[in-house]
């Protein structure tokens, strides 16, 4: 962990050098292909938190298309997590990730700050450039214009959360000093980690980011990326998301799906552990199961308590 600026207490819980930290994502359910319910998401969240999870994280979905099939992410961020921080105590909370091209930077600014204050400083922002193509024309958005539109994003929230009535201008709008935007965040400014490449130089996302949050990566390539991190961004974190279905049969070897495995928990106890030390700093762990509840339980019972 290096800039105590930006380390409020939901990056401490997930950035304290103290070794790999692990959260999941949401919608905790697995549901993909309708709105999830919300007392079952809340009953599983109190549940991540009390078996040892370090972090819950919610995507931004901010319209559906039936080819990525995932109304599962039907529900706003913020007011989804604020949900989510009320029902729980110490659970860090995360984006992943906010779609910076579609959001006004006011906007995100002041409802990220909302929900930092409202879960006491438990909110870690993953931001993002889009890959949905639909959605820009549809939010009158110039997809060709995404990486501007995430740097001048990044640079009027840094602005908005750390100054007092800032000045700061951007093809968004303009701020000249006569307004100001509260809340303000527990810390001078919150953790942002950009997510992919969001359009940008990992050189950027290394002097811009407070991490980097990343895809699920062959164990090869994923030490491969941690060497240029290290190289470029010294102690900054770096996060991947790993898709995981645990096999009835513990010794299970490891069969291949879209970013991740389905395997018995002796591998996946071993492959977090080599994630760890590799230096890996978190896991995003999409956890599929009929049983979320179990699954959970023995995920933390079998990996978690093993790191």
């Amino acid at each position: 962990m290096t800039d105590t600026d930006h380390a409020n207490a939901g990056y401490r819980r997930l950035f304290d050098d103290s070794g790999l930290s692990v959260g999941l994502g949401l919608p905790l359910t697995g549901v993909r292909e309708s709105t999830p319910a919300v007392d079952a998401e809340v009953r599983l969240a109190e549940h991540a938190e009390k078996v040892g999870f370090d972090a819950l994280w919610a995507r931004d979905v901010p319209t559906y298309w039936p080819r990525f099939g995932d109304a599962g992410g039907a529900f706003d961020t913020w007011p989804l997590l604020s949900h989510v921080a009320a029902h729980t105590d110490s659970i860090a909370l995360g984006t992943s990730s906010v779609v910076l091209p579609l959001r006004h930077p006011i906007h995100v600014a002041k409802a990220a700050a909302t929900v930092d204050r409202l879960s006491d400083g438990r909110l870690v922002l993953g931001v993002a450039s889009g890959d949905r193509d639909p959605e820009y024309p549809a939010f009158g958005v110039d997809a060709d214009a995404r990486g501007e539109s995430v740097r001048e994003s990044v640079a009027a929230l840094r602005a908005i959360w750390s100054e007092s009535f800032p000045t700061v201008e951007g093809t968004w709008g303009r701020l000249d000093g006569d307004l100001d935007v509260l809340p303000k965040p527990t810390t001078e400014t919150l953790p942002l980690l950009p997510t992919g490449n969001a359009r940008q130089s990992t050189e950027w996302i290394a002097d811009h980011g407070d991490g980097w949050l990343f895809y699920h990566l062959p164990e090869s390539t994923l030490e491969s990326y941690l060497e240029t991190w290290r190289g470029l961004a010294g102690g900054k974190p770096f996060v991947i998301a790993v898709r995981v279905a645990l096999a009835d049969d513990p010794s299970a070897d490891p069969e291949p799906l879209h970013l991740g495995y389905r395997a018995g928990v002796e591998w996946f106890r071993n492959y977090f552990r080599r994630l760890e030390g590799y230096g890996l700093d978190h896991v995003i762990v999409g956890l599929e199961a009929d049983d979320p509840e179990r699954a959970m339980e023995t995920f933390a019972t079998e990996v978690l308590e093993h790191l």
